[in-house]
Parts: structure tokens; sequence; C-alpha cells
């Protein structure tokens, strides 16, 4: 079952689930509404939400317009099912006062994306500081009224796929245990009743929801497991329903823009406009794209980046993707290696008719799939089809900083016109002493002059190639099926979990 939802999860990118999770919350609560089990009136719930669409959708386009920035309408159709989900519905249309909250909201929540942005990166969380400017500006605040008990179900459940999703498992685990902890501390410190304190909190406050919405929000998180941790417990410490100073309670928006403030500075600062320099078709559906950016970058070999393409007529799977930097930094420019398929997305085909000199965006640098700090640490990559990017990445550092590390390849493909930057790898191999392992796994177009393996990489090839592998550590990039795959393989080989290393991104589809 898990796998089968594994697959239905890589079908679908990070932002399209996040827009179908806010869909079914919606929806949910307009039926229950009208059957009566939410006591809002469902009409005055459908109004309040084709207002914020409405309003963000416009506001959204005009600001994209006059910054000269493609505009992300999926963006906007999240933000507005947001503010729809924490403000309460407005219960009629005659108050001009209650029409103006929401605008006001909508306009504020588009706003702070270019407006309050340094380096045209967005320093708070768009909800947090609309609802919270709204409050100090029309003395009306949001109420967070999805944290009911009768929408816990549909927010526990599609949360939850939320977040495995976009791998913030970390995130969310440390937010949860540090507002528990801090709950026990006030209940042994005030003698209260702590499973009463509990039960409210997740049954009528909006905690579920603000950890798997809020607070994962990508373009204000930190990059690295690390800082997550940390993010989650500071922010998890503010949200608590009885953490105050003085006389003064912290509200979630409040909790959120002080976290926020935490994580843009212990985050890298980027967002980048690039132009195409060249277009390299390196094999079957495979292409290199070579970028030029427009200032200096610093990055970490095998990190990756959200990359945004302004084009017409955007399909549901939207404008923004995300990509491993197939470059070195070594290198000037920064190089993608992308897979193109028979029912691309129109973000896949808008790249592939890319021309010489146009413009792209990438922004929220991050991942921690990088060579260990320790040179002497021996390793193994394995890769699957186009997984070898972030390969790609590490090796050319090392051959350019002339360093040796013991690094053994596995890099299994479908047939040989798949193979992609060989020349790298053969390279290596030559100067640095790191041996690459290439398979075909299509044994009915093999050519007569291929000498590599053919088939899966077995646990028999991996003892044979490497026969001392407990003392390394494995790096799997490609597939989700593929790393789940490799995971039980090593682990059946007697590979710590430690020892595992995998690419994951979140958007991966």
């Amino acid at each position: 079952m898990l796998n089968f939802v594994d697959n239905q999860l890589n079908r679908v990118t990070m932002y399209r689930l996040v827009l179908y999770y806010l869909i079914l919350l919606l929806g949910a609560a307009v039926l229950m509404s009208f059957a009566g089990i939410l006591a809002y009136d469902p009409i005055s719930m459908l109004f309040t939400i084709g207002l914020l669409l409405a309003a963000c959708v416009f506001v959204n386009w005009v600001f994209a317009t006059t910054y000269g920035v493609p505009a992300n309408s999926e963006s906007a159709y999240i933000s507005a099912l947001i503010l729809a989900l924490i403000i309460t519905p407005i219960t009629t249309i005659k108050s001009p006062t209650d029409i103006w909250f929401l605008g006001w909201a909508a306009v504020l929540a588009m706003a702070s994306k270019y407006i309050v942005a340094i380096n045209k990166k967005h320093l708070f969380n768009p909800i947090a500081f609309a609802v919270a400017l709204t409050y100090f500006t029309t003395n009306q605040s949001a109420s967070w009224w999805v944290g009911d008990a009768r929408m816990l179900p549909f927010v526990l459940v599609g949360g939850l796929l939320v977040v495995r999703k976009i791998g913030r498992t970390d995130l969310v685990i440390s937010f949860f245990t540090t507002v528990f902890v801090t709950m026990l501390l006030f209940s042994l410190f005030d003698n209260a009743d702590l499973g009463s304190a509990i039960q409210k909190t997740l049954l009528y406050s909006p905690l579920l929801f603000f950890a798997f919405i809020i607070l994962t929000e990508p373009l204000s998180t930190p990059p690295t497991r690390g800082l997550r941790i940390a993010y989650g417990a500071i922010t998890g410490l503010l949200f608590t329903p009885q953490f105050h100073l003085g006389s003064f309670y912290v509200t979630p928006e409040l909790a959120i823009l002080l976290g926020n403030i935490f994580s843009y500075i212990v985050s890298p600062k980027t967002r980048l406009v690039l132009r195409l320099k060249e277009k390299v078709r390196l094999g079957p559906d495979i292409y290199d794209f070579v970028f030029a950016p427009n200032r200096k970058f610093a990055y970490t070999p095998g990190q990756y980046m959200e990359w945004t393409l302004g084009h017409n007529n955007v399909d549901s799977r939207g404008n923004r993707r995300y990509f491993t930097l197939a470059s070195s930094p070594s290198e000037h420019h920064l190089r993608l290696g992308v897979k193109f398929y028979k029912n691309s997305s129109t973000f896949k085909k808008a790249m592939l008719s890319m021309e010489k000199g146009q413009e792209i965006t990438a922004a929220q640098l991050d991942g921690e799939f990088v060579l260990p700090k320790n040179p002497r640490q021996k390793c193994v990559f394995i890769a699957g089809g186009i997984g070898i990017t972030p390969f790609r990445s590490m090796i050319k550092y090392l051959l350019d900083a002339r360093q040796r590390r013991s690094i053994t390849i596995f890099y299994a493909n479908k047939t040989v016109d798949e193979i992609v930057y060989k020349d790298v790898f053969d390279r290596a191999e030559q100067e640095l002493g790191i041996k690459t392992i290439y398979t075909v796994t299509d044994t009915n177009n093999l050519p007569a002059s291929w000498a590599g393996q053919v088939g899966r990489i077995s646990p028999q090839l991996i003892r044979a190639t490497v026969p001392q592998y407990k003392e390394y550590v494995f790096y799997i990039s490609g597939s989700r099926e593929m790393v789940d795959s490799f995971k039980a393989i090593l682990k059946g080989l007697g590979v710590s979990k430690s020892q595992i290393k995998t690419d994951y991104f979140p958007g991966l589809a």
C-alpha cells in the first residue's frame, strides 16, 4: 500500500499536492457546512473562497508584471486557499469592512513575496505576514478556524502525505516535540492538567495544519537538517499555547514570522536570473542545459535548486521544478542534465524549446547530498539514469581540485545510448583512480562492442567490486522506486542506515 502511495505522490509536484490538499480541506468544509456539521454558512464560505482567489491571482499578476518576473498562478491559488482556511468566512456581503479585510489580506500576502524581499528572496511566510499586518492595520485577525476537531481527520491524513512528499519529517517532528515538551514543563510549573491541555491543542487549535503547511513552506525554511530541526524547535516554543512573555502571548502567525527571521539568517540568500548559453543533446531525450549566471554563485557539489520558467498555457504541474546542479562550483556556468518524456509537462516542453539567451530563474539552494567532509571516507555512488547528475557535479569538482578519494561508481541505464557524462567519469578513472561500473538493463539492444555489465546492479556485483563494502558510505540517486530498492538491498547486505545517503528533494516529479 505504501509503495502505491509513493507512486501516486511521484506523479505530482510538491506545489500541486499542496494545492490538492487545500482543495480537499475546503471541499470537506463546504460539505460539512451544508450538512450543518460546521457552523458556517456554505454560501458565505464559497463567496469568501472566490473573493480571495480572484484577489490573489489579480494582485500576483500585477506585481509579477511590474517586476518583470514569471507570474506563478499556482502560488497565488495556494495562498488564497490557505487564507480561506484561517480567516473566518464573512457572514454577509453587505459589510464593506469584511470585504476590505479579505482583499487587504490577499494584497499583503502577494505583496510580501515581491516587496518584503532581499536579493529577490522573500523573508517572511506570505500568509503569516498578511494576517499579522491586517491585525495592526485593520484590527481584524485570522481565527485559524481550520483547527476544528471535525476537520482533524482531513487535516491529518492529507498533511502526512504532504510532509512525506516534501521530505520534511525532521522539521515537523522537531516542532511537535518542542510543543509537547514545553506544554509538559508549563503543566509541571503551573500544576495544570497536561492531558487536557494536549487534547485541547490537538482538537481545537491549528497545530496540525500549521505544522504541515505553514511551517514547511519551502522558501522560508532552512536548507539543512540540523538547521531545520533548530527552526522547528524555535517555532514550536513560540507556538505553544501556554508560552508567553509577561502578558504577551504569541499568536501562530507571529511564531512563524519570528522563526522566519532565524531561517533567513542561517539560509543561503540566493535568487539567480540565468541566460541559456548552450543546449546539448546527450542521448535519446536527454539534454544538457548550460546557463550563464548574472552574478557569482557559491554552492556545494550535489546540491539542487528550484527553477522557475515562465511560459504560456501552464498545465496542472505548474511552472516550477527542482533540478540538481550537474555543474561543479569550479566551473563558470551552471549545468543541468534533464530527461524528457513523451508526455512531458508544459514546463519541460518550454524548457526544451528554449533559445540561446532566454532567461530562467533559479532559487532556494538546498540539499545535503554532498561529499563527506572527511576526504578519507570511502564511498560508493549508485546512480540510475539521469540520477547521475549530482555525481557529475562531485566528480568534476574532484577533478578540478585534483583531489583523490576512494570512490566507486555504479551507473545503470536501460540502453547504452542513455549513458551521459562518460567523458568526466573516464577522465576521473585515469587521473584519480575513481572507477565507474557501467551496466545496461535492456539485453535486447546491446551493441556488439559493449564491454560493460548487463542487468541490474545486484548485491553480488557490489560484493565482487567492493569486497570491503561495509567500510563505505553509499550514495543513491535516482527515482524514488530505485532509491527504495537499493536501500533494501544494502540493508540485506548488512550496511547500516547511517552509511546510506539518498538524493531526495521536494518536487522530484
